[in-house]
């Protein structure tokens, strides 16, 4: 445990450094509290009769350089709940600040606008729920399970988001990252062995196919990789990224987590089998791991496709309002279906590669241990 965490904390200080963006895109922000609201008269938005009502917003700053200043804030209520911030007396929001001089010393030198409702204080206190209830019933395994975590979301956000916004390819990026990943969770769960070391590469193989088949789908289906607001609104910023790379790299961090289970619930059932009765060949424990592995298969491509059905339930309600044909190949449904079929498919590749991997090096291991390692032993015919 303290030479991999050694390891982790190497690799994060040295990869970190030099994949951090220094080119800050983040617009500051600060919090504010609704003291009062103020409705003036509605007004037309065009002329095909659409209106909005203009609320005149009291808010009193909370952090930042104007804490304790009062702004009014215009706030427009088009009756689009896309768009629209209901807001209440006792609301804490956030801010954007925009400067509107090149000096700001005073607060007529910035603008405020109402960003959004402030939400980080429920998402602190339902973490802090998952993470008590992780300790409490993983003990020590919920100790590792949290770092796993936070060095796989650290992965993502300091590693692979500026290795994307730098020019580095998406699809690489992101195998490279989910491998870390892998590495560092399952070593830290399982252990340094060979049953762990048999799931590592049989997600990381699982990986690059899985970059692989995605490239293959999405230059076959022509996706553009605009298939929801978040690509676009990202695009006004950076029109230089590649798009259909970040949609690749985008199904392969999907099917990591599903890739992980599969590959450790299989090498883990091989080793307990060998454990049982050492006689075993690896034929035969390669023909235990597929067992085991035909029954992960239903229930694990059957969990990607709920998580991506689930996601897009709005999209698939859909589907009453509107001809099949077009419906199934709309750029964002194809995109959705193809997200799913591909992690899918790497479940498929994961269970054979994870079989005869964690069947040939735990037999070899243990013979190893057990006096020495005789090739007779591994003659699968």
């Amino acid at each position: 445990m303290k030479k991999l965490l050694t390891v982790f904390f190497l690799l994060t200080g040295i990869l970190f450094p030099v994949f951090a963006d220094d080119n800050s895109l983040v617009l500051p922000s600060v919090t504010g509290i609704v003291e009062n609201i103020k409705y003036e008269d509605t007004i037309e938005l065009n002329q095909e009769e659409q209106t909005a009502t203009k609320q005149l917003v009291t808010i009193k700053v909370l952090t930042g350089n104007f804490k304790g200043t009062e702004r009014i804030v215009e706030n427009m209520l088009t009756g689009n709940p896309a768009y629209d911030i209901n807001l209440n007396k006792g609301d804490k929001v956030v801010l954007h600040v925009e400067p509107v001089s090149d000096t700001i010393s005073t607060p007529d030198d910035v603008d405020f606008f109402i960003a959004d409702v402030k939400r980080d204080n429920q998402l602190l206190i339902f973490g802090a729920i998952f993470f008590a209830m992780l300790l409490l019933i993983g003990h020590k395994k919920g100790i590792t399970s949290i770092i796993s975590i936070v060095s796989t979301v650290a992965l993502i956000f300091f590693m692979l988001m500026p290795m994307v916004l730098n020019g580095f390819c998406p699809i690489a990026s992101s195998v490279l990252v989910g491998i870390l990943s892998t590495i560092i969770t399952i070593y830290l769960v399982g252990g340094f062995n060979p049953k762990s070391s048999s799931a590592i590469i049989g997600t990381s193989s699982s990986l690059i196919f899985a970059g692989a088949i995605s490239m293959l789908a999405i230059y076959l289906a022509h996706l553009t990789g605009f298939a929801g607001e978040e690509p676009m609104f990202l695009y006004t910023a950076r029109p230089d990224l590649n798009f259909t790379g970040i949609l690749s790299a985008s199904m392969v961090i999907a099917a990591l987590g599903a890739l992980m289970d599969t590959s450790v619930s299989i090498a883990s059932t091989i080793n307990e089998i060998y454990e049982t009765d050492k006689n075993l060949s690896i034929k035969q424990l390669f023909k235990s791991g597929m067992n085991v592995g035909r029954d992960i298969i239903g229930t694990m491509s059957n969990t990607l496709i709920l998580v991506y059905l689930g996601s897009s339930l709005p999209l698939v309600l859909l589907s009453s309002n509107i001809d099949m044909n077009k419906f199934f190949n709309l750029n964002q449904v194809a995109t959705e279906i193809l997200s799913a079929l591909t992690g899918s498919i790497a479940i498929l590749v994961c269970v054979p590669i994870t079989a005869i991997i964690a069947a040939f090096l735990i037999k070899k291991s243990k013979d190893k241990q057990d006096g020495g390692f005789h090739f007779d032993k591994i003659e699968i015919n």
